[in-house]
């Protein structure tokens, strides 16, 4: 499962470098594949709705100014020609889909994930249809592209027929500075090859690929800590643990395959 995630290998190769069928090598992956995207939560605010503290915890994020950005990737054409118009993405030259990523300053954790969007879809729509997740005091920072929203604290836009002041630029650089972590951690979540090239798989398997490989990067980061405890009678019992200051603790029980 992680080597197709990696490297986005066909279950044709996966089947010859590990000697089985290519239908094993996609049923050992679809297996796996699920159960990482169950036991791993994607997001910080995932994380938190079976947490008895989902609320103290959306309240003590208005302290941070988060980070939020999307990022595209191409897909199979739709034989369906409405279907294609949905989603041909002007910008990309080609059929797309988009996801948010919203953040932690420096990238200490993916907070919200937003994933498969039409690939048209603007940046601020999809950013909107979020906000009623947070408190309605929560502040984020973004590109221009989220101009226009009172929430997001955007780069000054250079006036028409006009120049930027001196301390205009020098705040679009601080900006800046700050909003790069989301694009650092995006990169991050592209390391995976099945996140960065054409999506191959079926178009209705794309969120839940890209979940399990956000709970992968989270994990990867730091975000999740696992601590495996042999219980007496049921088994192992993993501990997902958020590691930085958010005082919350969800535990997972893995289910026993004997």
């Amino acid at each position: 499962m992680l080597v197709y995630l990696r490297h986005h290998l066909s279950f044709q190769i996966l089947g010859l470098i590990f000697q089985v069928s290519e239908s094993t090598a996609h049923n050992i992956f679809t297996y796996w594949q699920k159960l990482f995207e169950g036991e791993l939560p994607p997001s910080l605010l995932e994380q938190i709705k079976k947490c008895q503290e989902e609320e103290i915890i959306i309240e003590q994020l208005r302290d941070y100014e988060l980070i939020v950005d999307s990022a595209e990737q191409p897909v199979e054409r739709p034989t369906d020609y409405q279907e294609q118009k949905i989603y041909y993405s002007g910008k990309q030259k080609r059929h797309t889909l988009k996801s948010q990523f919203i953040v932690l300053p420096k990238a200490e954790d993916i907070v919200d994930v937003v994933i498969g969007q039409p690939g048209p879809t603007s940046d601020i729509k999809i950013c909107r249809q979020t906000l009623s997740k947070f408190d309605s005091q929560q502040t984020f920072i973004g590109d221009k592209a989220y101009l226009g929203e009172n929430q997001i604290r955007t780069p000054d836009k250079k006036p028409k027929n006009g120049e930027l002041t001196e301390n205009q630029i020098k705040e679009n650089k601080v900006l800046s500075s700050r909003r790069i972590f989301v694009e650092h951690l995006i990169r991050v979540v592209k390391v995976f090859k099945v996140v960065q090239e054409r999506f191959r798989l079926n178009k209705s398997r794309y969120k839940s690929v890209l979940l399990t490989v956000c709970g992968l990067v989270r994990l990867r980061i730091s975000a999740l800590i696992l601590e495996v405890i042999e219980g007496e009678q049921s088994g192992e019992v993993i501990d997902v643990i958020i590691s930085h200051s958010f005082p919350s603790k969800l535990d997972f029980v893995s289910s026993n395959p004997d």
